[in-house]
């Protein structure tokens, strides 16, 4: 039975489902954007469009740590219900949500259908999200509804009846969040007609919640440490396969991460000393043996040639292929901050190692899938 430390308190978790709900569903209306309605109709039409948001986000979310939740109750392991993080006024709204483990887990197998329950039930609500967004989207017309920043947009809606294939420019003081694409996101765009570009997604509420609905099962199920991917993996393969690939997956977010900084801040720092461009590979060089020092126990014989073979990759991109800069997404280089700080890189054994069944095997091959197909290199850009 657990003590009174550890019982939950239901008033805490209801408190910040409800702040969660009000965070998500005012910055749903302010990620829609559409001010020209609003004006018109008023406060309700602002709070449809973040209910819709914010509703549907909030649904992906609850599912995903309820699977977790109900899972650990299965295997009599104790955990806590979700803490929901409300994030007012900035960005989604919100930081996600969290459940508590409150003991080791014991075997590989409750391991495995723990940490495979959240990731599974939250893609099938992200799948059903996204499918209703797609199947009921508005004609290109909703972009009217627009405040400034949209004019090019919107004269070439009027013009020729559908969305642009690039990106039109938008008012000098405007900012424009893109999002990346997927591979089942592009597969879906295929299916369906009127599908708003990369650039505008985020003024539809439904369809962007389900694009980061898939984000945060992609995040969830990277091969790293105790995510619910290094879970997954670690069960599957066993600990000596998942140290190899959670270091090359860190790798690949490294080498993505370096990419992106030499094309975002690389430039910036020419404008103020052209000295400072030829600076930057000397940062560059700093930032990548902090995270290879502690990714490889710091063995020099390991960290040198890594080190050396990333700044050369980065060189090709920057001076012999720009094709390639468009991989490069420096915000990995804070998520590899956290993952090696906070999440950590390496799986903590588990007391009873046992093979995983027949189903289970299936069960983590889906979730390789699952992550493929809701995985994006670059995932979110702001364009100036």
């Amino acid at each position: 039975m657990e003590s009174p430390r550890t019982k939950d308190r239901y008033w805490l978790h209801i408190v910040l489902f409800l702040l969660t709900l009000g965070s998500t569903v005012h910055m749903g209306g302010q990620l829609a954007g559409r001010w020209l309605v609003y004006a018109d109709r008023g406060l309700g039409a602002f709070l449809s469009d973040g209910l819709l948001f914010g509703g549907s986000l909030l649904l992906f979310l609850t599912v995903h740590e309820f699977g977790h939740y109900f899972a650990a109750r299965y295997h009599n392991v104790r955990t806590s219900l979700p803490y929901y993080i409300p994030l007012p006024f900035v960005g989604i709204g919100t930081l996600g949500a969290v459940i508590r483990i409150r003991e080791p887990i014991p075997s590989t197998r409750k391991l495995f259908d723990i940490g495979a329950a959240g990731p599974l039930a939250g893609f099938v609500v992200a799948l059903a999200i996204l499918l209703y967004a797609l199947a009921t989207l508005p004609p290109p017309s909703y972009i009217f509804g627009m405040g400034p920043g949209h004019e090019e947009i919107q004269q070439f809606v009027e013009r020729f009846g559908r969305f642009p294939d690039e990106m039109l420019g938008a008012s000098d003081d405007a900012l424009t969040l893109v999002v990346g694409d997927t591979l089942l996101y592009w597969l879906l765009k295929q299916v369906f007609a009127d599908v708003p570009p990369m650039w505008e997604m985020y003024h539809y509420p439904v369809l962007f919640a389900g694009w980061l609905a898939l984000f945060f099962t992609a995040l969830n199920l990277m091969p790293v440490g105790q995510l619910d991917g290094g879970h997954v993996v670690y069960a599957l393969f066993g600990h000596k396969w998942h140290a190899r690939l959670a270091r090359i997956f860190f790798l690949v977010l490294l080498i993505s991460g370096s990419i992106g900084f030499m094309v975002d801040f690389a430039p910036t720092l020419e404008e103020v000393n052209p000295i400072l461009r030829d600076a930057s590979w000397f940062f560059l060089a700093a930032i990548l043996f902090f995270f290879l020092n502690r990714l490889l126990d710091g063995e020099l014989r390991y960290v040198a040639p890594v080190l050396i073979g990333i700044v050369l990759i980065v060189a090709v991109a920057d001076s012999f292929a720009p094709g390639l800069q468009s991989l490069g997404y420096s915000g990995w280089l804070i998520w590899c901050l956290l993952l090696l700080y906070l999440v950590r890189v390496d799986h903590p054994p588990v007391l009873y190692q046992e093979p995983l069944t027949p189903r289970r095997q299936w069960l983590g091959y889906l979730c390789i899938v699952v992550f493929v197909l809701c995985f994006s290199l670059k995932p979110l850009y702001v364009v100036a």
